[in-house]
């Protein structure tokens, strides 16, 4: 057997075990030493590839493909710093749970440290925010190495998906010459000796006796709250809202908790706890007895400093993938089990409580937030980023996507986008919380999830501009929502505002683009709103639109700041009205 053939089997086998494992889609970012892996994957006739010449845009390109799809993603570069531009996507899919299989490849032993050209030290280079790595053995001939080749693959998906799931990384040192046999096809026919694989997973589970323990404790307590932070598990909606109906608990539900938009019932869900919590009474005289807790850390700060200064509470933390998620260490019980079961099992020893006060009282000061926030989004002419979620929530059509960026776009998600019946997804990187490689991680969302709509700031958009050349190539279909304050709103709500002198060049960043230039080198079609009119227009011609569709929305930092405290000013009047009559 050749060089060439030994080369050609190994990696064949290797990519065999990746498709047996259950890998579909695979993220190629172009170079010269992952040609042989390139070219195989491209040959596969069970795989689709997807070329994307930015390292950085194809690590959350991949990302976006497997947060929509819920199914692992491998991704593929070249050796050198191409592996180094993986980094901030690797980082977010450790953070958020998302399996990426990461392949780079290598120099040969004999080409490290010694000078040689695109030669860095790859060896764990992504440190513990892999599951899990290994350096492949250079490819060899002999049916031992074609089973280890294929192991690996099958090992590297199931440690992707383990508890929590996570990117892995495999790096593979490969020497010259590095085309593959591809004439006949080395997937025309099944190598007999190698060995078929399976993965089969399960979910964490508690013995009968402490489903029972957990829902007799939870039952003596009549002021308790459910907080749902950012879950995205089928079925999980149905099962917490039926636990809150038993318990008579509110639930404090997140934008990426899923459980704002939906066909369940989501009458006790509080989605306006954000400006709730801005009002001093509230927080002193709603002290909970009970916090139960799903998902991770909320987007909302008040709510994240509620549940750090609710003294001598018990806090329970539920996840059925066994990390610590305990920033503030209040949590005083971590029960390690499947969320969608413990609330089912939970639900059926409980009899339905009867409507407390306590549940009232929240539902109340829910609904006078909302009047007070519709009330104030009415009457508000000017183009603002509040009433552009409003309104987006009004005109976007049932069961799409919301793909939403970090910085001030979720955080106005979480105070203006309410529970409605269109079964909308919202999905957002929020494990490391950045403004990189948002457009890119939504595009990738876009192959499996549509009509997709992403909400983004100007920054944002800036930092990934790059990522639009994949909905291009691709024809991929995409409504951006681009929220253009000029720089970086979020400042204005941050300390940093009160030093005025350096605050523009250090924080408020403008930048002065427009940005039509860029949707156009695209191939993108470009709209500038001037008016909530030309809003309405604007999405309903999206919900139809194929390709790229920019739709950019211009508003004033200060005016937006004005907005939103004129309307947590308003909030906390009303709900201080509403204690005051029923302390009466």
């Amino acid at each position: 057997m050749s060089d060439q053939e030994a080369l050609t089997s190994y990696l064949a086998a290797f990519i065999e075990g990746l498709e047996q494992a259950g890998i579909k889609d695979v993220v190629i970012s172009p170079g010269s030493r992952s040609t042989p892996l390139a070219l195989l994957f491209a040959e596969h006739p069970n795989i689709d590839i997807y070329v994307n010449i930015d390292e950085r845009s194809a690590g959350f390109f991949a990302l976006g493909l497997a947060k929509a799809s819920r199914k692992p993603v491998a991704l593929l570069c070249t050796s050198g710093t191409a592996a180094a531009n993986y980094y901030p996507a690797v980082v977010e899919a450790s953070l958020s749970r998302v399996p990426l299989i990461v392949l780079t490849a290598d120099r040969p032993h004999e080409l490290r440290d010694v000078g040689a050209p695109q030669a860095i030290d790859q060896i764990h280079l992504y440190g513990r925010h892999v599951r899990w790595f290994t350096e492949m053995s250079l490819p060899e001939k002999g049916n031992t190495m074609l089973n280890y080749a294929s192991t690996a693959a099958t090992r590297a998906v199931s440690e992707a998906l383990g508890l929590p799931s996570g990117p892995v990384h495999l790096n593979f040192p490969l020497r010259e010459p590095l085309l593959p046999q591809l004439d006949p096809s080395p997937f025309l026919k099944k190598n007999a000796t190698a060995v078929k694989r399976e993965l089969k997973f399960g979910r964490l589970e508690l013995p009968k006796e402490v489903y029972l323990e957990i829902a007799e404790e939870w039952r003596g307590y009549e002021k308790g709250l459910i907080v749902c932070g950012p879950l995205d598990q089928p079925g999980f909606s149905e099962a917490i809202i039926e636990l809150g109906e038993v318990l008579g608990f509110p639930i404090f539900a997140d934008p990426l908790s899923q459980l704002r938009s939906g066909s369940s019932s989501n009458e006790l869900v509080i989605d306006s706890y954000d400006a709730i919590l801005k009002t001093e009474e509230v927080r002193l005289n709603f002290q909970p007895e009970l916090i139960i807790r799903f998902g991770g850390m909320p987007v909302s700060k008040p709510l994240s400093l509620f549940l750090q200064n609710a003294k001598n509470v018990k806090q329970v933390i539920v996840d059925g993938n066994r990390s610590w998620r305990d920033p503030y260490h209040v949590g005083t019980e971590m029960v390690y089990c499947d969320e969608i079961n413990l609330c089912k099992l939970v639900s059926k020893v409980i009899p339905k409580r009867d409507i407390s006060t306590w549940l009232m009282d929240w539902l109340e000061m829910n609904q006078i937030t909302k009047n007070v926030i519709e009330a104030q989004l009415h009457s508000e002419s000017k183009l603002d980023e509040g009433k552009a979620i409003r309104e987006l929530s009004r005109w976007i059509p049932e069961d799409s996507i919301i793909f939403v960026g970090n910085s001030m776009p979720i955080r106005d998600m979480d105070t203006f986008f309410h529970t409605n019946k269109k079964n909308i997804r919202i999905m957002a990187n929020r494990g490391a919380n950045g403004i990189d490689g948002v457009i890119s991680t939504a595009l990738g969302s876009s192959v499996h999830s549509r009509p997709l709509f992403l909400v983004i700031g100007d920054l944002s958009f800036f930092h990934d501009m790059n990522g639009l050349l994949a909905a291009k190539i691709y024809n991929l279909n995409i409504n951006i929502i681009l929220l253009n304050n000029d720089g970086g709103g979020i400042f204005s709500y941050l300390p940093q505002i009160k030093e005025p002198k350096h605050f523009e060049v250090l924080f408020g960043t403008p930048t002065g683009l427009n940005f039509e230039h860029a949707v156009k080198l695209y191939h993108g079609q470009y709209t500038r709103i001037n008016d909530w009119e030309s809003f309405q227009v604007a999405m309903i011609d999206a919900a139809n639109y194929e390709g790229l569709n920019v739709i950019e929305i211009p508003t004033d930092r200060a005016e937006n700041t004005a907005s939103h405290r004129r309307i947590w000013e308003q909030v906390s009047r009303e709900i201080n009205k509403y204690l005051q009559s029923v302390e009466k």
